[in-house]
This record gives structure tokens, C-alpha cells and sequence, in this order.
């Protein structure tokens, strides 16, 4: 006998007989071992036992003759002599006294219904083992369930079983094949030693002609093989219960993980057989057909869960059974329950446990190449929530070969193809693959809007997924414009308060941001906050969590650091417990409030937030996506503000060099890093060094964004302090006042950046002697500090002791 494994039911069988359970089933389909697994606990214990008694009871008629043939051996008058009758009978009185054993061990083998063996199990100081493949023994007896090899274990019996010719790669694809189940290696392993057969010809065998192939061999420690068993369980049901057997048939084209219960409901489709939909139209004979079809092991049923699952070769060999034309019309059918069992909404957490309960079972009923308009919408769902989970690589590749499957089957005007193809779109730029999104999307706007019109929510939404291409790039005032005009589409075709046109409201404030607009970002993002909030899923919107977060981002922006903070701490709260820790849109969330807390002086709390996302970042994604790059720069900004300019600087080399590869070289973001990486540069005292780098980055900047932006602007700052430190002070006075003036016009008085130029110019003046103006600077900016953020906030304190003030760059997402 080839035995493996199995040490955590046989541990269980220990453990509950010798707890006080009496009697233990051990319970599990046909073919996983539950026989052998009694066997081997058999010959594990044979110590501990005086007697051990062996039952087949697959024939309950025999059972009591088997059991009568046990007295004379208990030294009682056998069959022969007072009749099965008797003899059972005193058997079972025997066993009960303990007289002459005290210390026995009865197997049934087998065993069907449990009211065959009720009158039939002594009590008294023995065990009792049953192995049955009926689930109805669970709530009745102490059971321990047998289920298939662990991946490892089966790959281990194939190998024993076939010891030459079969490499551990060659094990492992033959036994996932045979989805683990015990009889199926044995049947296979038989074959391959008795016949010479390469794992390879079995494999495209088993893809055939598996009906053929399982009835193969008769396994010496199985009952029947795995297609003889089949075929009889089959007769007996369609004897008894017909309609299970349909009901089978639907099952076999769902794929081998749990199917949910709740998607046998009842169902007046038009493309469910009229067989099917009589039985979901009656919950009593279908429940009655779930339980026969579990009594012969045909499905598992877990009631905790509410689910049904089938063994992948059972549906392989039922499959096989079915014409063409029935399989076509079982396929349709049960595409037509998955759509049907589709979830309203994709955001809450019911939503998405739905959407990963169905997924495994789209491809193998044929949902992606289903001409049911409602199987195509299901494709496309499955899309978005793929993309709001966060799951942005199996998006792309789901979106990639959906879209391969569609432009092939139903061509490339297909409306539902170019929804695809947007929605492929949106993952090549999450993915950071921007120049390859803005092609596909600028390629696609003429068909999209001659198939489905300009004014089509889907032509809009593309219109809106250009703009992001455009931000992505770097292009900011390009974005601007063409967000502008989309905005006004969206407002004409679908009103102001459609939650597709409050994204692109959401959009045109990120534009207002990138342009140094603070104001008009933060009220715009206001008004789309306030208006999705009314009408957002109670569930978890990841689309509330980015309002909420960009809202707070632009009061930051505008220099309210501790409104800011508030916010962003209760977006933080949200985004935890309506979508995971580990949601993108929560971790943006978390990044910007991190932000704002070390702006806000609560270095502590900004140091938690940030390297924890930076961990995160890390294990979810790479070092190069755009997301771990603006939390990476997020702890250099930390780290120098902490005084850890060695990390700082590191971490700083390291991100610029992946911006260059992410962004380009020529992207304000690629600049920013840029910029930072020169601040640390000269607090660690090479302020030549920094010099050189600040005057490149202006020079880019100025061409990429102008002199007149925020970005631009906090370089020049930077610059004046590397010309002050190299002793160029009256150059630094002159950038200075540049910068201060600049900053003045675009933000305001007393935004904290312009008071950190005017700070510092106030300390160039009075180096270069010009006291009486410097002191006029220095009192006004002591004074608005104070207003702004308080006496006891570091960057007033800073100021206030005549310390430099530095202005850093935090690239927001995109």
C-alpha cells in the first residue's frame, strides 16, 4: 500500500477518541483515502486495541451478518448455530459488558445513511470508526474530514508510486491535473508504470478522453475506479432523484473552488434550461437535490459558508457526458446565474467578498467570450473591480487578454471591446505606464465617439482618462485646458451633480493644484466632497476616499497644516475601515497625511505613517512604481527634516534616478526630486554642489512650468540660500526678492512658503547690511508665523531664532 501523508487527520482520529468520543466518522468524497487513512490508524494503534473488528457497510443488509461472524471469536455461540440475529445481537451485548475485551475497535467501512447503523453501534468501553462519504453523519457524530493531497503529498505519491520517469515538475502538473484526489493518482500512477505512458500523453489524454482514461484499472485498495463509481452513483440518482442529476450538470461547468449557494436562486431567464429553473423555483426539491447529490459524495457542501463544490475531475467526467449542444446550452446557463448573481455596486465590502467568491468560475462557464449582453457586463465589472480592490497588475492582464478575446470574436467596433479598452487603459497609467495609456486613449477617441457618440458617459469618461494621461506626463496646463472644456461636456450631457461629472469636477481641481491655484483647488474640491458625500456608498467609496484626501491635500497646500491634519485623519479612519489598510486609495491617504503632520511639526506621527506605507508600497508593488517613489520621497523630506541627512541623502539618489526611468527626465516630478535632493546636498555642507543642481532644475523648471509656479518658485528659494551659504549674498538678495515678490502675487502674504522667502530674505539683507529693511521683513514674518501657525510651531520657532527656512516638494499622485 502506497500511504503518505495524512498526519492531520490521523492526529484528529487520535485526539478525538481518546478525548471520550466513542465514535469518530471520518468523512470525505470518494476516492481521497478515508478507507486507507482507517487502515492506517489501524495499524498505528493495533497496541492500544485487544480486538479489532473490520465491517464492510456498504451493504447495510450484510453489516449485521458481518458483525455475527465477530462472536466466536468473543467466545459466543456463532451464526451457524443461533442465527445472524442472535449472534449480532450478542456481539453487541458482549462488547457493551466489555466481556472478554475491554479494549475493541469496530470499523465500519463505508457506511451510507446513518440510521443503517444506529441500532447497530455498542456503547460501552470501545471505539467505533466509520468511514462514510455521506455528509449527513456531520452534526450526528463526531467527524473528521478526509479531503484531497495536500500539493506537495500528491506530487510525493506520484513520484513513489511511478519511481522512474516522472521528474518533480512532471509530478506537479500531473497531479494538479487530477486535482489531488487519491484514486485518480493511484489510477494514474498504475497506468503510467503498467504502460510506459509519458505524463505528458496522460495529460492530453485526461483533456479528451477522461472518461475513458479514470475507468482504467481496477486500484487494489478502492472499491471500483473513479469513472466506475461515477456511473453508478449516476444510475441510482437518476433512478431516485433525476433532477439532481441536471443539477450536476450544472455544477460541472463552474470551476472546481466553492461555488456559492446563493447563486442556484430563483430565475425566470430565458437561458436556464426549463429542467434547472424548475428546480431553483423550488427551494424544497433543490435542497433536496443539493443533499442527494452531497449524500453520494458528488458535491461537497459546506452549510457553515453556504457553499457547493464539485472535484474538478467529477466535472471533467461529467462534462465528457454531455453532447455538444447540451454542453453549449449548460454553458449559457450558467453564465446567465453568475450575471444574475453579479453585486450591486462594486465599493462595499459585500460587494467585493461577491465579486471574489464568482471569479474563479467566469472563465470556466465562459463568461468572457458569452454573447449574453448581461455575461459582458459581468467582464466588465469584474474589470473595475479589480481596479478599485487595487489589484492594478491582474487588471491590466485581465483587461489585455479580454480585450485580444473580444477584438477577435466580435470585432473592433464593439462597443464593449472600447469600454475594455478604456478601462485598459486607466490600468497601463496606474501601473505608471503613461505614454503607452495616452496612445491607446488618443487612438480610441474617434472610434468611441462615431460607435457610441460625443456625448455617451463612456466618451466622456476616455475624455476625463486623457486629461489624467496629460498630468501624468507632466503636461499640466495642457491638462488644464482640455480638463476645463471636458468639465463643461460633462455638466451639459449628464448635469453638475452626476457622480461622473463631480470626477471630472475632482480632475480639474487636481489641474487648479498642479498651477499653483491653491484657492481654486481647494474649492472645487469642496464642492465635489460635499456632492459625492450625499450620494456615495455607505459601504466604502474608493472615490469618497480620493475626494476626502485630494480636499485635504489643496488645504495643505494652501498652508493650513493642522486643518489639514484633521482631515486627512479622519479620511484615514475611513479609508481603514470601509476599504483595508492595504487599499491604494488608502495608503495615498495615509502618504499625504504623513505630510501634513511633519509640516505641522508631529515629526512622530509623520514617521509612522510614512515608513509604514513605504513598507506597504514596497510589498505590494516594486521600487520603481509611482506610488513607492512619492512615499520614498516623502521619507527624504522626513529624514532631512530629522536630521538624518546621510538616509536622506541615500534615499534621495536612489528615487531620482527612478523618476528619470518612471517619468522622464524632463518631468516636474523628475525636477522636484531634483530639488530636494539638492536641499540635502547643502545642509550637509556642500553648497556648491547644490548650487549647480538648483540652477539646472530652475532652468528646466522655467521651461516646463514657468518662473511663476509653486515648484519653480520653492527652487528659487532653495538657490538663494546655496548662493547665501557660498557668500554670494547679494546675488541670493536679488533672487530673493524675485522669489518673495513672485510668491506674493501667486499665493499670497502669508502662505507659509512665501513667509519662509521672506524670512530668509530679511537674513540676506542684513548680511548684506541693510538692517532697517531687514528687521521691518524679519517682524512681519515673526508676526504673520505667529498668526499662521502658532508661537509654538517649529517653523516659527525656527524663524524666530534666525534659522534658514527651506521650502521641499511633496509630487502629488497622480
Amino acid at each position: 500500500m502506497n500511504f503518505i501523508g495524512r498526519e492531520g487527520p490521523l492526529a484528529g482520529l487520535r485526539r478525538e477518541l481518546r478525548s471520550g468520543a466513542a465514535t469518530v466518522v471520518l468523512h470525505g468524497h470518494y476516492g481521497v483515502g478515508k478507507s486507507l487513512t482507517a487502515v492506517e490508524h489501524v495499524h498505528r494503534s493495533k497496541a492500544e486495541y485487544d480486538l479489532v473488528w473490520w465491517i464492510p457497510a456498504g451493504q447495510p443488509g450484510l453489516v449485521r451478518s458481518n458483525m455475527a461472524q465477530l462472536a466466536q471469536h468473543l467466545g459466543l455461540p456463532g451464526p451457524g448455530v443461533t442465527g445472524i440475529e442472535d449472534a449480532a445481537s450478542g456481539v453487541l451485548d458482549a462488547l457493551r459488558r466489555g466481556e472478554p475485551y475491554r479494549r475493541w475497535l469496530l470499523v465500519f467501512d463505508s457506511a451510507d445513511e446513518p440510521e443503517d447503523l444506529y441500532e447497530l453501534i455498542p456503547e460501552g468501553t470501545g471505539h467505533v470508526l466509520i468511514t462514510s462519504r455521506n455528509h449527513r453523519w456531520t452534526g450526528r457524530a463526531t467527524t473528521v474530514p478526509i479531503e484531497v493531497f495536500p500539493p506537495r503529498e500528491s506530487a510525493e505519491f506520484l513520484r513513489r508510486r511511478v519511481p522512474q520517469g516522472l521528474d518533480e515538475a512532471s509530478a506537479a502538473d500531473l497531479a494538479q491535473a487530477l486535482g489531488h484526489l487519491p484514486l485518480a493518482l493511484e489510477q494514474a500512477g498504475a497506468l503510467l508504470t503498467e504502460t510506459g505512458m509519458s505524463s505528458r500523453e496522460y495529460l492530453r489524454l485526461l483533456e479528451r478522453r477522461p472518461e475513458d482514461l479514470l475507468s482504467q484499472g481496477h486500484p487494489p485498495d478502492y472499491h471500483a475506479s473513479l469513472s466506475a463509481s461515477l456511473q453508478i452513483s449516476l444510475k441510482e440518482l437518476a433512478a431516485g432523484t433525476p433532477e439532481a442529476v441536471e443539477l450536476l450538470e450544472t455544477c460541472s461547468v463552474f470551476g472546481p473552488e466553492p461555488i456559492p449557494r446563493d447563486v442556484f436562486f430563483a430565475t425566470d431567464s430565458p437561458h436556464v434550461r426549463p429542467g434547472t429553473a424548475a428546480l431553483l423555483n423550488d427551494p424544497i426539491r433543490l435542497s433536496r437535490a443539493f443533499g442527494q447529490l452531497g449524500r453520494y459524495a458528488l458535491v461537497k457542501i459546506d452549510n457553515a459558508n453556504r457553499t457547493i463544490q464539485v472535484h474538478s475531475l467529477v466535472q471533467k467526467l461529467i462534462r465528457w457526458r454531455l453532447d455538444a449542444e447540451r454542453l453549449r446550452a449548460v454553458r449559457t446557463e450558467v453564465c446567465a446565474l453568475l450575471a444574475a448573481a453579479e453585486p450591486v455596486g462594486l465599493l462595499g465590502r459585500q460587494a467585493q467578498d461577491r465579486y471574489l467568491d464568482l471569479l474563479p468560475h467566469l472563465e470556466p462557464a465562459g463568461v468572457p467570450l458569452s454573447e449574453l449582453p448581461e455575461a459582458r457586463r459581468l467582464s466588465l465589472s469584474v474589470l473595475s473591480f479589480l481596479y478599485f480592490s487595487g489589484n492594478y497588475a491582474t487588471a491590466e492582464n485581465h483587461a489585455r487578454n479580454l480585450i485580444a478575446r473580444w477584438a477577435a470574436a466580435f470585432g473592433e467596433d464593439d462597443p464593449d471591446l472600447l469600454k475594455a479598452k478604456r478601462s485598459y487603459a486607466n490600468r497601463l497609467r496606474d501601473l505608471g505606464r503613461y505614454e503607452e495609456a495616452y496612445r491607446l486613449n488618443v487612438a480610441m477617441l474617434p472610434r468611441i465617439k462615431e460607435v457610441l457618440g460625443p456625448d455617451h458617459p463612456e466618451t466622456l469618461t476616455l475624455l476625463s482618462g486623457i486629461g489624467a494621461d496629460l498630468r501624468a506626463q507632466g503636461r499640466f496646463r495642457e491638462a488644464f485646458e482640455h480638463d476645463t472644456e471636458t468639465y463643461r461636456l460633462h455638466v451639459r450631457a449628464l448635469g453638475p451633480d452626476h457622480n461622473v461629472t463631480l470626477r471630472a469636477l475632482h480632475n480639474l481641481a487636481i489641474d487648479h493644484t498642479l498651477l499653483s491655484d491653491f484657492a481654486g483647488a481647494r474649492l472645487r474640491h469642496e464642492q465635489a466632497y460635499m456632492l459625492y458625500k450625499r450620494q456615495a456608498s455607505a459601504d466604502g467609496s474608493p472615490n469618497l476616499a480620493a475626494f476626502w484626501n485630494s480636499l485635504a491635500q489643496a488645504v495643505r497646500l494652501s498652508g493650513k497644516y493642522a486643518e489639514a491634519c484633521d482631515l486627512g485623519e479622519e479620511a484615514l479612519a475611513y479609508g481603514r475601515e470601509q476599504l483595508g489598510r492595504e487599499h491604494p486609495r488608502t495608503l495615498r491617504v495615509q502618504l499625504d497625511l504623513s505630510i501634513a503632520h511633519r509640516l505641522s511639526g508631529n515629526l512622530e506621527r509623520a514617521r509612522t505613517l510614512a515608513r509604514d506605507a513605504h513598507d506597504r508600497y514596497l510589498r505590494l508593488y516594486d521600487a520603481d512604481h509611482p506610488e513607492t517613489l512619492a512615499a520614498a520621497m516623502c521619507l527624504v523630506n522626513l529624514m532631512r527634516v530629522e536630521g538624518d541627512l546621510d538616509g536622506a541623502l541615500s534615499t534621495a539618489l536612489d528615487a531620482l534616478e527612478r523618476y528619470a526611468r518612471v517619468y522622464g527626465p524632463d518631468h516636474p516630478y523628475h525636477q522636484a526630486c531634483a530639488a530636494n535632493t539638492a536641499l540635502v546636498h547643502r545642509l550637509r555642507g556642500d553648497a556648491g554642489q547644490a548650487r549647480r543642481m538648483n540652477e539646472a532644475t530652475l532652468r528646466s523648471l522655467d521651461v516646463l512650468l514657468g518662473r511663476d509656479h509653486h515648484y519653480s518658485l520653492a527652487v528659487a528659494n532653495n538657490l538663494a540660500g546655496d548662493l547665501a551659504a557660498l557668500g554670494e549674498t547679494a546675488a541670493a538678495v536679488r533672487s530673493g526678492r524675485d522669489t518673495v515678490r513672485r510668491l506674493r502675487a501667486l499665493i499670497g502674504d502669508e502662505h507659509p512658503m512665501t513667509l519662509a522667502g521672506t524670512a530668509n530674505l530679511a537674513l540676506d539683507l542684513a548680511a548684506l547690511g541693510e538692517e532697517g529693511e531687514a528687521r521691518s521683513l524679519a517682524e512681519a514674518a515673526r508676526a504673520s508665523y505667529t498668526r499662521v501657525l502658532g508661537a509654538g510651531h517649529i517653523l516659527t520657532r525656527t524663524m524666530a531664532a534666525g534659522g534658514r527656512m527651506t521650502s521641499d516638494l511633496d509630487p502629488p499622485l497622480l
